[in-house]
């Protein structure tokens, strides 16, 4: 009895493993039925919606040619440059604002004040600095990529419990100790949370970029292939942005779990 008992659980997990497998991939399968069903249908002209095999075989030609992989390249290259310069500058800020308020109320005001303006308005004075080259197209990127990043470190400084504050006052505890201590630990997930975000905007940034300015990078493809009605290229590079992005989202949130593994088990993240 307890053999068929055992045999049951062991199926019904497996079964419920498949079931989890399959419900990430099914809305993406639906979607691509429906895309294909609309090309075929006719209604809607290739040149405006290229259907998914068009968009297959445009890839495989793209790869094979070389032209998607110099291109891409290019991008993740800039993309991990201006993200790791947003990465050090919103870290080091938000920690600084944080923990120090002097330094709080010295710079919150500017940067609230620049906070609101679009990355991408900034690329007018971006080129007359640094040029069309790569300078231009790294400062929009770390631009885009630093506020997430500053915000979500601050306010994760900012929410360490009063209590342990007065603690530690009251136990005498060294400040440095208790920063290393407590409030880093603390803020962990808002940092990692920011970084995700940051990332994000990284990538739209560089596509915009890319777009106004440059002979190389997907915004580059991007605006080439829509010049000259290769929609099917469009796709392409929209696809690959998808696709890069979130192995590297992954890959933070494999280090997330690795360095707040209580984090996935009550977040489900």
């Amino acid at each position: 009895m307890e053999l068929v008992i055992h045999r049951a659980a062991t199926y019904t997990g497996k079964l419920l493993s498949c079931w989890t497998a399959w419900k990430r991939i099914l809305l993406p399968c639906a979607l691509l039925l429906i895309w294909q069903g609309i090309a075929d249908s006719g209604l809607v002209k290739s040149v405006l919606l290229p259907s998914p095999i068009q968009v297959l075989e445009a890839m495989g030609i793209m790869v094979s040619s070389g032209e998607l992989v110099d291109h891409l390249g290019v991008s993740i290259l800039r993309v991990l440059e201006g993200f790791a310069l947003a990465a050090i500058l919103g870290v080091g800020l938000g920690m600084g604002l944080g923990i120090f308020p002097i330094m709080f109320e010295l710079m919150d005001g500017t940067i609230q004040l620049l906070r609101p303006i679009p990355p991408i308005a900034w690329l007018p004075m971006a080129i007359l600095w640094f040029g069309i080259e790569e300078g231009s197209k790294i400062f929009i990127i770390t631009l885009g990529a630093f506020f997430p990043i500053f915000i979500n470190v601050l306010d994760g400084i900012r929410q360490t419990d009063h209590k342990f504050v007065e603690l530690s006052k009251v136990l005498e505890v060294p400040q440095s100790k208790f920063i290393m201590k407590v409030v880093i630990p603390g803020a962990l997930p808002f940092i990692i949370s920011g970084l995700r975000v940051g990332l994000g905007y990284a990538w739209m940034c560089v596509v915009a970029a890319e777009l106004s300015a440059g002979m190389k990078g997907i915004g580059f493809m991007l605006t080439d292939a829509r010049s000259l009605a290769q929609t099917d290229k469009v796709f392409v590079g929209m696809l690959s942005i998808g696709i890069i992005g979130q192995c590297m989202d992954s890959m933070l949130r494999i280090m997330e779990k690795k360095i707040i593994k209580w984090r996935g088990a009550f977040t489900g993240v």
